[in-house]
């Protein structure tokens, strides 16, 4: 439906997602499963802490309209309805958790050839406004987006960038919080690595003169095997190895170390998930 610029959200996702995604610190069991009729159940049990949590999630696709449902053990109900092309090139996405009644949202998006554009309202008194604009192409892009509490008049948040994505490349600069911050970031795909990637971040926080540099990579060892590891200029190394254990399962082990204070005890986490 997208042959435009993305979403303001989507900036640097790629980035994040290598030097993010997967890195867990404690275990973690997932089960999926599927069926024709187009529903999904997911169900998943944490442990953190000593302390058990989990949840079972359903989702309903039906045409363009998708329905999902979460339970946790916490009682609490989250659902949300997806509908594509309920007008040429948007998206509407409306959300509510029970027993919060307050928590409803409404948020659509809009797609075009050189621009895209998101709108979320919270379905309350005195709601919140969100909105994030972008303009340019499927290469290059710019653009922002806002907060504003109807309740106190004020912006909560206000964040601008650009987004540079190429066959092989992607790159972003984004100023956040209100101008405080700011985060460059560049991946690079390397072919000769069987499809590995490395990655750089800076972030730099005005307030405190503060900066962060974090390198990553990514490596598929075999087709069923994939090696990742980031590390920060504060010592932080994090590693992971996830092994395809079946069609569409996953084993994930990590681990995260201070290099600074190796007398402190790692970190270490599992995750398993299963598609039968």
């Amino acid at each position: 439906m997208n042959k435009g610029p993305g979403l303001f959200s989507d900036f640097g996702k790629k980035a994040k997602d290598l030097l993010n995604k997967d890195y867990i610190s404690d275990q973690k069991f997932t089960i999926s499963s599927s069926t024709y009729t187009g529903l999904g159940l997911v169900s998943n049990l944490v442990n953190k802490g000593g302390l058990s949590s989990g949840d079972v999630a359903a989702q309903y696709k039906q045409k363009n309209a998708v329905v999902d449902v979460k339970l946790d053990t916490e009682s609490n109900i989250l659902t949300t309805f997806t509908i594509t092309d309920l007008l040429p090139s948007a998206k509407t996405v409306a959300s509510f958790k029970l027993p919060d009644y307050n928590s409803g949202k409404l948020e659509v998006q809009y797609f075009h050839e050189h621009a895209a554009l998101s709108t979320a309202v919270g379905l309350k008194k005195s709601p919140a406004i969100d909105f994030s604009a972008t303009i340019g192409t499927p290469t290059i892009s710019f653009g922002a987006e806002a907060s504003y509490v109807t309740s106190s008049s004020e912006f909560t948040k206000y964040n601008a960038g650009v987004n540079i994505t190429k066959p092989d490349s992607s790159a972003s600069v984004i100023l956040a919080d209100k101008g405080d911050s700011l985060r460059v970031s560049y991946l690079h795909h390397l072919n000769q690595m069987n499809g590995g990637a490395v990655i750089g971040e800076i972030a730099r926080k005005f307030s405190t003169n503060e900066n962060t540099l974090t390198v990553g990579c990514s490596y598929p060892v075999d087709p069923h095997t994939l090696v990742k590891a980031k590390l920060n200029n504060h010592g932080n190394l994090g590693a992971l190895v996830q092994h395809e254990v079946g069609p569409k399962s996953f084993l994930t082990i990590s681990g995260a170390f201070d290099t600074r204070a190796l007398e402190k005890t790692p970190k270490f986490g599992l995750a398993l998930y299963l598609n039968p």
